[in-house]
Formats: C-alpha cells, structure tokens, sequence
C-alpha cells in the first residue's frame, strides 16, 4: 500500500502543544511515528523550527527518519511563489506562506495539512492557488488541516 505524504508546516508541528489543535496535530504525528504516513517538510520548515521552542523541536525529531521526507527550495519553488504574489493571493510579507504551497505543488505531495487558516487553508486562497497552478502547468493542490487528513474507523468502514 502507498503510503500518503503530507506536507507539514510549522503550525501543524506546533499544533501538538496548543489545546485547540492538539488532538489532531498529535493523532498526525502519531500516524507518522507509526509509519501510517510520510511526513514532508521543506527547507523552509526547517528553518522555521529552528525558531521555534525548544519541546516543538524535541517533537518534530521523533518522526523517525525512515518516515520523514525533506524537499528542498529552489529557482522554480520560488518563482512559482512569486506568481502567487503577483496574482494577490499573498502579499511579500507571507512569502513563506506561498513557499509552502509552491514546494507542495512541484513536489506533487499527496497533501498540505496546516492550521493557518488566513493564508493556507481558506476556500478563496486554496481556489486561487489552484488557479495559479492550472494556469503555469503545475498540478492542483489538495490543502487541507491534520483533521481532515486523519482517517477514523467509522469512515474506513463506509
């Protein structure tokens, strides 16, 4: 069985220690301890956590390595950021936002779990990222949060 690669940003890894999202970042995390998903991060990523606390930091390092996948920016990753810019789905002061999506897209991972829900998993935005992509030749992104992403029993039965 293919195993689902999910792009996580910071704010999912972060997730795990904010009672509002704790319970999903945590089942994610547990899904890719126990090799039941292959968690994506980028360059990006990582150098936004090295920012972050230090028990978010501790968290992220026990996605064992076998079950962690780390894609790199480059040239193309950031032009195609830089026409989400232009088309106004982010402004220059959320590049890095529009990275991630950018990075997820040229990839083709199966899907992007955040909980930024201003920039990153907003109907509108995923609509026009979507657009962007379908109009440069890149494949449409599946954007969602860890809790969307996370199967339980009673759907895996339907």
């Amino acid at each position: 069985m293919v195993k689902l690669k999910v792009y996580i940003d910071t704010s999912v890894i972060g997730g795990c220690f904010d009672p509002e999202f704790e319970e999903w970042s945590t089942n994610l995390f547990n899904d890719f301890r126990n090799g039941r998903m292959i968690a994506v991060v980028s360059d990006i990523t990582l150098d936004e956590l090295s920012g972050a606390p230090e028990m978010v930091q501790r968290n992220f390092a026990t996605i064992p390595h076998e079950y962690l996948e780390v894609l790199l920016s480059d040239n193309e990753t950031n032009d195609l950021a830089k026409m989400y810019m232009d088309e106004g789905i982010v402004t220059g002061k959320y590049f890095e936002d529009a990275l991630h999506i950018a990075i997820a897209t040229i990839y083709q991972v199966n899907v992007l779990a955040s909980w930024n829900f201003k920039h990153i998993v907003n109907l509108n935005k995923i609509r026009m990222y979507n657009s962007v992509n379908l109009k440069y030749g890149y494949p449409m992104i599946e954007i969602r949060t860890p809790r969307e992403i996370l199967r339980n029993e009673d759907n895996e039965r339907e």
